[in-house]
């Protein structure tokens, strides 16, 4: 039974990082991974190419999105089992597009939406395709956020892609708003500049980061209106790069800068950042549009293509550097000044996750010489490592995880579905 309003299926992990604030914790109390501490993490991971992430509807109802390469890909959803990973049953190949990581959500209608590539989808729980829209741009659409009334909002990636030296080369983004029975456009708004990053919303407020500066776009039911009071710019300083996806809490958007140069992914990101300035943890009020910078490590070369992590309860923000391996936790005020926590070495470069409850945070961290990534569970106030484990990936994992119906968590990278469990499944 679905009792979660917002647009979403009412369960602990109906869309990318939780839902569309992107807090990345489940929308229903959950024990995470507690006691990986005393008892042996248990993995299952399968071959699964192109992996993106993992949604959840009802208990047992696991669905993971895939997708072919190049710019005519497809995409796919399988439905797996909760435990074995094996596929279930899978829909059909979905039109696609020019390849960029998509999205999948389970819909408080009860239907499962994919957009990838220029094509939106609407599947039945069974996988039956339902509507089929092809988006205006010739661009990819990298995924979308469900709005309280259930409709659709989505846009153009405009970045560097793979194997590509400028991007697809119709300038500034586009915001879009598909209704959710026939995928029918209701609503666009051009936007003042590229964006990169994925959408993120707080009630009917989408917030945008664009290459320059983050964007607020309000929606009344029947149009978008580009707010304009609200252009709180954040890219200021020499040698800066465009910021990724934002975290909507504490009554500010975080996100983190130094995005350029992920189209370069080999494997792993370490090494591979040409950034010159530091990167950095950026803060936006949403009140004032007051913009805050922190360093995350003050290395040059630092890259990322993920969101932090906040915890509004301990007032602690999580930052990382994929390109120099390091993780680093800030304490934070309501003014939102920062005070150094703790600080890892991990190549870490995926979405985090988290389970208030317990105070866990789970990373990954890349062991190169062993082309194995690992689960780390942290304990977020002290930074103390409580369990790692192999997550069966040769590939650094840059994609998505989810919290699971139990005691366990999965995780995506480019080459595998992972599922970490406590205790003895």
């Amino acid at each position: 039974m679905n009792e979660m309003a917002g647009g979403y299926w009412g369960g602990p992990w109906p869309g990318e990082d939780g839902g569309p604030a992107r807090r990345q914790a489940p929308r229903l109390l959950s024990q995470g991974l507690s006691g990986a501490m005393e008892h042996e993490l248990h993995v299952v991971s399968r071959t699964a190419i192109a992996s993106t992430m993992v949604v959840l509807r009802d208990p047992g109802e696991v669905y993971l999105l895939c997708h072919t390469g190049g710019d005519d890909a497809v995409s796919w959803v399988e439905q797996i089992h909760p435990h074995t990973l094996e596929m279930v049953r899978r829909s059909p190949d979905l039109a696609g597009g020019p390849t960029w990581p998509g999205g999948v959500a389970a819909h408080a209608n009860g239907s499962l939406y994919v957009v990838f590539g220029r094509h939106a989808h609407r599947l039945s729980p069974q996988l039956e395709v339902l509507a089929t829209t092809e988006l205006p741009r010739s661009r990819p659409y990298n995924s979308f956020v469900i709005l309280p009334d259930g409709c659709i909002a989505t846009k153009d990636f405009a970045g560097l892609r793979p194997g590509h030296t400028e991007p697809d080369g119709l300038g500034a983004s586009e915001l879009l708003v598909l209704e959710p029975e026939a995928l029918s456009v209701m609503a666009r708004c051009e936007l003042p500049e590229p964006s990169i990053a994925r959408l993120s919303a707080d009630g009917d407020d989408i917030y945008v980061v664009g290459d320059t500066s983050l964007l607020r776009v309000g929606w009344d039911g029947s149009a978008l209106r580009l707010d304009p009071s609200f252009r709180a710019a954040y890219r200021t300083l020499a040698g800066q790069t465009y910021g990724w996806d934002a975290v909507i809490d504490a009554g500010a958007a975080w996100f983190l800068d130094n995005g350029a140069g992920s189209e370069r992914f080999a494997g792993t990101f370490r090494g591979l950042g040409t950034n010159t300035a530091p990167l950095h943890l950026v803060r936006v009020d949403l009140a004032t549009g007051a913009v805050g910078l922190t360093e995350v490590c003050g290395l040059p070369g630092g890259m990322v293509a993920n969101p932090p992590a906040i915890d509004p309860q301990r007032r602690i923000a999580v930052a990382y550097d994929s390109g120099n391996g390091v993780v680093a936790a800030f304490r934070f005020d309501d003014d939102g000044a920062t005070t150094p926590l703790w600080r890892h070495d991990l190549n870490h470069a995926a979405h985090p996750l988290r389970f208030p409850a317990g105070g866990e945070l789970l990373l990954c961290d890349f062991d190169a010489a062993r082309g194995a990534d690992q689960l780390v569970v942290l304990d977020i106030e002290s930074g103390h490592e409580r369990a790692r484990v192999d997550t069966g990936s040769p590939l650094q994992s840059v994609l998505f995880g989810a919290a699971g119906f139990e005691r366990d968590v999965y995780l995506c990278s480019f080459t595998t579905v992972t599922r970490v469990s406590v205790g003895d499944r």
